[in-house]
């Protein structure tokens, strides 16, 4: 039983994920256009919003691209540039953990935004907070796993991951197999990974994939005015008596 549940959440989920990413998220620009937002909400509690976003949006593009090249650059390249697997190990570890206590301090700012300011909770989605739950605990995962990482030192650990993400996104047989032993809270760090993914057409992370070129032919438009500004016009449009 443990074996078929590995296979399937390790083996054949990757690629459910890979296709409603891809699919979803084409199919979310070309007939949502409107809905292909962040969902601003800087006009309260701004100072907030700023601090949060920038260490945020900045320890998250640090790892999402030391995920990237770190599991999917060839292991020969490595050895090519005579960086050995420890070394390897050890930069994840600090550079990851550097850009996750970072992106952590964002991520806590602007939960706490979302959820304890009555204002921005009145007006969040169920989308809004629940992305920012599963972010908020995807980053405590991946910080806890660097102190199973440290008795990993020899980069062995870190050799399966990149096998594993190697032979899916080349579609070979038995990448289930190759992290079947490792630490529990790797596997869940990973399958919260691969559900975040999943649900990324269908929220507010859509917005990563933009080029502000592309707005330029969407069909909707987004007025965002202040309070002053949605008081006067409601006072406009009262019929006079």
């Amino acid at each position: 039983m443990m074996d078929y549940l590995n296979q399937f959440v390790f083996g054949y989920y990757p690629y459910l994920v890979l296709t409603v990413l891809i699919i979803g998220s084409l199919l979310r620009f070309e007939h949502g256009q409107y809905s292909w937002r962040s969902g601003s909400s800087q006009l309260l509690a701004r100072k907030q919003l700023m601090f949060g976003s920038v260490l945020f949006h900045a320890g998250i593009l640090i790892i999402f691209l030391g995920h990237f090249v770190g599991l999917l650059t060839p292991i020969w390249v490595f050895d090519a540039l005579g960086i050995s697997h420890g070394a390897k190990q050890a930069l994840a570890i600090a550079a990851g953990g550097f850009a996750g206590i970072v992106c952590f301090i964002g991520i806590v700012l602007l939960l706490h935004r979302r959820l304890f300011n009555a204002r921005i909770r009145a007006t969040s989605s169920f989308g809004d907070t629940a992305i920012l739950l599963l972010l908020f605990a995807q980053l405590s995962l991946g910080l806890s796993s660097i102190f199973v990482s440290l008795n990993h030192l020899d980069g062995v650990e870190m050799v399966k991951f990149m096998e594993w993400a190697q032979r899916i996104f080349t579609f070979r047989s038995g990448a289930a197999k190759i992290i079947a032993d490792v630490h529990p809270i790797f596997k869940a760090h990973l399958f919260l990974g691969l559900t975040i993914f999943l649900v990324f057409p269908f929220t507010r992370l859509v917005h990563m994939l933009s080029a502000p070129v592309w707005y330029i032919g969407r069909s909707g438009y987004q007025i965002v005015r202040t309070r002053n500004q949605r008081v006067r016009a409601k006072q406009n449009a009262q019929p006079a008596e």
